[in-house]
């Protein structure tokens, strides 16, 4: 399975929704809350060359948001990615 990981703020409603969904796939992930630390969200914004939350990371590649986590699943191409089939 692919490794994940997800910069999120706890106020964030997308970040909530991007972990439910990653979730309701059984898929773990690494969850760094970037709330109050300049110098996390700064390593999120320099990594993924956005500012905004979530970011999300598989296997060290930058997916986006929870728009774009989304818009992989309903195109069937996030398990692939996720590596959650053959």
């Amino acid at each position: 399975m692919a490794r994940v990981v997800v910069y999120t703020k706890d106020y964030c409603s997308f970040c909530h929704a991007a972990k439910a969904l990653l979730r309701a796939k059984g898929v773990d992930f690494e969850e760094i809350d970037v709330t109050d630390d300049e110098l996390l969200q700064e390593e999120a914004r320099r990594m993924s060359g956005r500012s905004t939350v979530p970011q999300i990371f598989i296997d060290g590649r930058p997916l986006g948001g929870y728009q774009e986590l989304r818009e992989l699943d309903a195109e069937g191409e996030l398990d692939q990615l996720l590596g959650l089939t053959a």
